[in-house]
């Protein structure tokens, strides 16, 4: 009831304020904004009806095999299996290098690092870098992880590291692709939090880090999580990286060793298939079989959105 009644007194002050004077210029505003949001919607429920209307054939009469199916040159027996299980791979390399250090670096600079110059410049620079074209990350990863680390050195016994053009190297560019993001949004997040929570717990005698701990990280964990799973379905649909340091566009062997002997071969990933596919010449490639793979690839990442939307609900009501 006090809500209610706040927002009423709200309105009503509001409206002896304004009189009946007809404010043009914003009421224009308001409409250019209006029109603006129907217009996103209007494109996004366009290209989702389109590419769901020519996945259906493959969806409706063959979903199995074309989940557990390899890269053919048949269209009628070609599936995104290993598709699925390299972009798996990279999405585990995400979460466990890009997230850790990306939290990690935000909470140094929000509530650690000196406000000093050199804090300011790295900030600028890491905001920049967030800004690059995914194409200079695969050039990065091409130079270090398929070159220079593809190998242990000498010194270090030798033997293969990356293993050059493996999905090892793919899931550290892509990690490295990330990582500005997750440290800007982790930072933001954290930023958000206000300063009488830091304050309150100085208050009762608690150390920098029992406040961050405590205080600080519970309240900016929504906003963490959101965007590290923005950052992760960036990383899933990234295909220019993918290329340079080595994914398979064609038929690929299926391997049958472990996880781990997985790691050192030749991959593909989801937008790879996607991207061969669209240019083949068969239509069967073309308008059945490629806007299937962009369903499932959209289904993956809403379902990563989906659980990220209940853990920040559960930290939410935890508050």
């Amino acid at each position: 009831m006090a809500l209610v009644s706040t927002t009423a007194t709200t309105d009503a002050v509001r409206r002896r304020l304004e009189g009946r004077r007809l404010d043009l210029s914003g009421t224009v505003f308001k409409v250019l904004l209006l029109g603006a949001l129907l217009l996103s919607v209007l494109i996004l429920v366009v290209l989702l009806v389109d590419v769901v209307a020519g996945a259906w054939s493959v969806l409706t009469t063959r979903l199995g095999s074309f989940l557990s199916g390899t890269l053919q040159s048949r269209p009628e027996a070609a599936g995104i299996s290993q598709g699925l299980r390299g972009s798996a791979y990279i999405a585990v390399f995400v979460v466990l290098l890009a997230f850790p250090i990306g939290i990690a670096a935000g909470i140094y600079l929000e509530e650690y690092a000196p406000r000093s110059r050199f804090t300011r410049l790295v900030d600028v620079n890491i905001r920049n870098l967030a800004g690059v074209p995914s194409v200079v990350y695969g050039i990065l990863g091409l130079a270090i992880f398929v070159g220079a680390l593809a190998t242990l050195p000498d010194w270090l016994g030798g033997g293969p590291l990356t293993g050059g053009r493996t999905v090892m190297s793919a899931g550290m560019t892509l990690a490295i692709l990330v990582l500005p993001i997750v440290i800007i949004t982790s930072a933001e997040a954290i930023r958000a939090v206000p300063d009488s929570i830091r304050e309150a717990g100085f208050g009762v005698g608690a150390t920098r880090w029992e406040v961050v701990r405590s205080h600080v990280l519970p309240y900016a964990v929504p906003g963490i999580l959101t965007g590290t799973i923005l950052s992760l379905a960036r990383a899933l649909g990234e295909a220019a990286p993918l290329i340079l340091v080595g994914a398979v566009t064609g038929r690929l062997a299926s391997g049958g060793g472990g996880v781990f002997e997985a790691l050192q071969e030749r991959f593909t990933a989801m937008p790879i298939i996607i991207t061969t596919w669209a240019g083949r010449p068969q239509d069967e490639f073309q308008q059945s079989l490629a806007p299937a793979a962009i369903v499932v690839l959209l289904v993956v990442v809403l379902l990563a959105n989906a659980a990220a939307i209940l853990l920040r609900d559960r930290y939410e009501k935890r508050r």
